[in-house]
């Protein structure tokens, strides 16, 4: 089988083939989850993503996003984010429309910085609110929606929010409150 050329936005690694129910389709992510632990304990610095492609049982198809990236912080301590559009219930694990993008989250001298993956949309696509130290982060493309709250480390003054987009790369500044 030839490698398709990947297209502007997609996600790296090769979607992977399944064609089994909801209940077995993520046999093995608690197995990728405990990865992620022992390479955070390790104190290695990593990301990985992987998608899934699969038919539902009624022979719709669709599409799950899981990845990891483990950094650790300038102390020592090791930080695991996870991101994609597969979520852990107490029914087990379901695939949802909306993914969470990987984001990171700064805090510099008089300022936040946040940094989101946000590949397959347009600036236009990206919608922010902000109330005190938490941010609300949406976009909504032709293929692709994102969403996720992320708590900002302390207050900030929401007009004080500058923006760039580049890439698929969304870089947010916030002045403290």
């Amino acid at each position: 089988m030839a490698k398709e050329e990947k297209k502007k936005g997609e996600p790296e690694g090769e979607p992977v083939e399944l064609d089994f129910g909801l209940g077995g389709l993520f046999k093995g992510l608690g197995n990728l989850i405990e990865l992620a632990g022992k390479l955070a304990e390790e104190g290695e610095e990593l990301k990985k993503q992987k998608e899934f492609v699969f038919k539902t049982p009624s022979g719709k198809e669709g599409r799950g996003v899981f990845g990891f990236s483990v950094r650790t912080l300038a102390g020592g301590e090791p930080v695991v984010s996870t991101f994609g559009n597969i979520k852990k219930t107490p029914k087990g694990p379901v695939v949802e429309e909306v993914r969470e993008p990987l984001v990171d989250v700064f805090d510099e001298k008089d300022h936040i910085r946040v940094i989101a993956e946000l590949p397959g949309v347009s600036e236009e696509d990206v919608q922010l609110d902000v109330k005190g130290d938490i941010l609300n982060l949406k976009a909504e493309g032709k293929e692709r929606k994102y969403a996720k709250e992320v708590l900002l480390p302390c207050p900030v003054k929401p007009e004080s929010l500058q923006k760039s987009f580049r890439h698929g790369i969304l870089e947010l500044k916030l002045q403290k409150a």
